[in-house]
């Protein structure tokens, strides 16, 4: 554990640095874009805050590399070099986008190369956890494999529209996310509990600790497309390692909802994001516009109209992705009555929370 925790404190002070300095840099000569009519800030503000989260991670990453106790992860150099070439590659193009505003099809076109680039060098769902399934072909793997990994990065960036939004909710899915691959590691491997999944994990949530302080409200520099993509890019690479490690045909009766966690888990920390994509899409299909047309009804939007403030409406998403993500992750220490008990006051208190706004208006209107 003192090992991910070191490289998370590597991650995160470099990320910080970077971030400090890219927005000194920014500031300078002037890399910022005018304000939308779909923002909800005042000022024009930098958004290169990715170019200095990808140092943050090539950083981090090398760290571990010259350790000893990353000895079995770096034992496969082709899946190492291909998650850094595609972190690089998605993250030019965040840039590209955040600089000049690229066609949504040129952008789309760009995820799919980069998650094509990193499933061709083996970073791809072998199997799933639903009875010892296994992808039949390489062709069928990759096509999954594909797909998954633009969806996890569209849905991340969907909800980059709030101060500090992104990078908390990926900071807490990816928190869960570590105890569980930790946790598998410690079930599956006891004698080496050093994997690229809790790596992965470990790095990011340096990260977003180290970007987080100059995030926050009001925002100093935001992390652009570049830094969103490069977020879900991670996650989807940290989930893709883990799948298939446990096979429900050697759990117990009792075990079997834990065996279904490595498909599960990924899925439920972006159930938000990924409810905001799915939206968005049909609310422009809809329209007759392009799926990928930005507008200023995102999720994060509807509860600012609904009565909350930044802060609040950021601290929505906070509370389901922790609830969500935790819920899942509970199937390794409650039973199952347990974990309905945690769901149900769960749920109330976070919908308590949600709609606090709406309470608060009718309480006004009846004085």
């Amino acid at each position: 554990m003192r090992a991910y925790l070191l490289i998370a404190a590597i991650s995160a002070v470099v990320t910080f640095l970077l971030t400090w300095l890219t927005l000194k840099i920014s500031h300078r000569y002037k890399l910022y874009p005018q304000i939308r009519a779909r923002d909800v800030h005042t000022k024009p503000t930098p958004r290169l805050g990715g170019v200095a989260m990808f140092g943050g991670f090539v950083v981090a990453l090398a760290a571990a590399g010259a350790f000893g106790w990353f000895k079995s992860v770096f034992a496969d150099p082709v899946q190492i070099i291909a998650i850094v070439a595609a972190a690089f590659m998605i993250t030019l193009i965040g840039f590209l986008d955040d600089l000049y505003d690229l066609d949504w099809t040129l952008k789309l076109a760009g995820q799919f190369a980069v998650a094509g680039v990193l499933a061709w060098q083996g970073v791809q769902i072998i199997s799933l956890p639903i009875a010892g399934l296994t992808i039949g072909s390489f062709g069928t793997s990759l096509v999954v494999t594909v797909f998954l990994t633009v969806l996890v990065m569209s849905a991340v960036n969907f909800i980059d529209g709030l101060d500090g939004l992104v990078s908390g909710v990926v900071l807490i899915g990816t928190l869960v996310f570590f105890v569980y691959s930790y946790l598998l590691a410690q079930e599956t491997s006891p004698s080496n509990y050093f994997n690229l999944a809790s790596l992965l994990s470990a790095i990011v949530i340096g990260m977003c600790v180290g970007f987080l302080p100059l995030n926050w409200r009001p925002a100093k520099i935001f992390m652009g497309d570049s830094g969103a993509m490069l977020l879900g890019l991670l996650m989807a690479t940290s989930a893709l390692t883990v799948t298939g490690q446990i096979d429900p045909h050697m759990a117990g009766k009792e075990d079997l909802l834990p065996a279904f966690i490595p498909l599960i888990l990924p899925l439920a920390i972006l159930v938000l994001p990924l409810l905001d994509f799915t939206l968005a899409v049909l609310r422009r299909l809809r329209a007759g516009k392009s799926p990928f047309a930005a507008d200023r009804q995102h999720i994060h939007h509807r509860l600012q109209d609904l009565g909350h403030s930044h802060v609040g409406s950021v601290f929505v998403f906070y509370i389901w992705t922790a609830l969500i993500s935790l819920s899942c992750l509970m199937f390794f220490f409650l039973p199952v009555q347990g974990i309905v008990l945690f769901v149900t006051l769960g749920t109330v208190a976070a919908s308590t929370f949600t709609l606090w706004p709406i309470v608060q208006k009718r309480r006004g209107a009846k004085k």
